[in-house]
């Protein structure tokens, strides 16, 4: 019988690991080997669960290590892959339970061992300095909450992760500074104005928000870590009971290195639209970067919804199917206070770096028909390219109901529209809905006249 061996039990690797059976029947052997105890969970739920939203980590389990078990994967948790040699067709494995290493063969390995979360150096001062990435962070944030009850925090980090962390701070009462070294939180993914509009937002819910800056050290009060005081460029200090850091992640690929595999431009392994990295090896998930169908190259954009379909990808192939992961066009959407954050596509810079010649434009509308009481302002800000006439991205920040229109900015991306195309689109209308106009049609017909 033919053997897989997946390296990494969450989105990536349990998806290939279960499309693989799925696809091959009886005919395939599955070993998936994860170095935590966990497996199949959502790691964007656990801002939610820190807020008390979600009840408890079980909530963000999507499918347990018994429930893989029963459907015929072989699943050893905290059973640590060290080693991968290409030559032998082997990995080696550390069990953490039982302190043995032992090597394991494969016919085929399937790398998805995901992303880590970038901690710098000044991060050891104590245990109430954390990430936001796992499940254990998860647990380990509701339980300093509840046991110190922390006066205030201070989050590092104004991309998604920091962003909803402090919404999650300040929804528990906790008094909350956000820091953040661009102009704007959200800068990375969001034209400033958007950013601008963001940081609005988070101030409303009284998140103090620090721009320009960022932390050069921490000097804890206590042995513990409690009280810390984060000394920020300038020599401003900001007192802190707890700090949480959200300043990014990499791809996880030392395993891969360690064998000998490349990397690409953006740090990740660069798989083809199969999934596969080399001959018998797969790589799906956050450890690999992305072909953007509208920049058209490779990039870093780790998202569980990228995982899935990835994994799934692989596993097709793995069993003897045919499947091709065919890109993505960078759409994510969060919320920050009341306001719902979405974006799709490129940014202004990215486009003019490529060699395209990009315009936005940016609109001021509402949610719903301005006359109805459910109607929330609504900011679209549309970029397209001068001479084609083609849409390259949107971002949208709002109110209720805004955030998910995105979704019709995205599919128009994946299929290469204009913008004057979209304006003309046959979109659902009414008065609690939309204004007769929605606002991505406005945007896109108003952007089209400037192409």
């Amino acid at each position: 019988m033919r053997r897989v061996v997946v390296v990494g039990a969450d989105a990536a690797g349990m998806s290939a690991a279960s499309q693989a059976l799925r696809v091959a029947g009886g005919d395939l052997e599955v070993v998936a080997c994860e170095s935590t105890t966990h497996t199949s969970y959502s790691a964007c739920g656990i801002p939610y669960w820190m807020a008390g939203d979600v009840p408890d980590g079980d909530a963000l389990v999507a499918r347990t290590a018994v429930e893989h078990r029963e459907n015929g994967i072989d699943l050893r948790l905290r059973h640590e892959v060290t080693g991968l040699d290409l030559s032998a067709g082997e990995v080696e494995v550390h069990d953490h339970e039982r302190s043995h290493t032992y090597r394991l063969g494969y016919d085929e390995v399937v790398l998805a061992t995901g992303a880590e979360a970038l901690l710098p150096d000044w991060a050891r001062a104590g245990d109430a300095v954390l990430p936001v990435k796992t499940l254990d962070d998860g647990a380990a944030w509701r339980r300093i909450v509840a046991e110190r009850r922390p006066a205030c925090a201070l989050v590092v980090g104004g991309g998604y992760i920091g962003v909803e962390v402090a919404e999650s701070f300040a929804r528990l009462g906790i008094t909350t500074t956000l820091v953040t070294r661009g102009a704007e939180p959200m800068s990375s993914s969001f034209e400033p104005a958007m950013g601008a509009l963001v940081r609005r937002a988070l101030e409303r819910l009284g998140v103090d928000v620090v721009t320009g800056t960022e932390v050069i050290a921490l000097e804890p009060a206590g042995s513990d870590g409690v009280g810390a005081r984060a000394a920020c460029v300038g020599g401003v200090e900001y007192a802190a009971d707890v700090v949480a850091l959200g300043i990014g992640v990499r791809a996880r690929t030392a395993l891969a290195v360690g064998a000998g595999l490349a990397v690409g431009a953006h740090g990740g392994l660069v798989p083809d639209d199969r999934q596969v990295l080399a001959d018998g090896v797969w790589a799906a998930g956050d450890c690999c970067e992305v072909w953007d169908r509208v920049l058209g190259e490779h990039w870093f954009v780790p998202l569980g919804t990228h995982a899935n379909k990835a994994g799934r990808v692989a596993g097709t192939n793995l069993g003897g199917g045919s499947a091709c992961f065919p890109g993505v066009v960078g759409t994510a959407i969060t919320r920050a206070g009341d306001a719902e954050v979405a974006r799709t596509g490129l940014l202004v810079e990215w486009a003019r770096r490529a060699g395209r010649d990009a315009v936005s434009l940016t609109v001021e509308s509402t949610t719903a028909a301005g006359y109805m009481p459910e109607s929330d302002p609504m900011t679209v800000t549309a970029i397209g390219e001068r001479g084609t006439g083609l849409l390259l991205g949107m971002q949208i920040v709002g109110g209720r109901g805004a955030g998910k229109r995105i979704d019709v900015a995205a599919t128009a991306l994946w299929n290469g529209m204009r913008a004057d195309d979209v304006a003309m689109l046959d979109l659902a209308y009414a008065p609690p809905f939309s204004p007769v106009w929605d606002p991505v049609q406005i945007a896109c017909r108003k952007l089209a006249l400037e192409l």
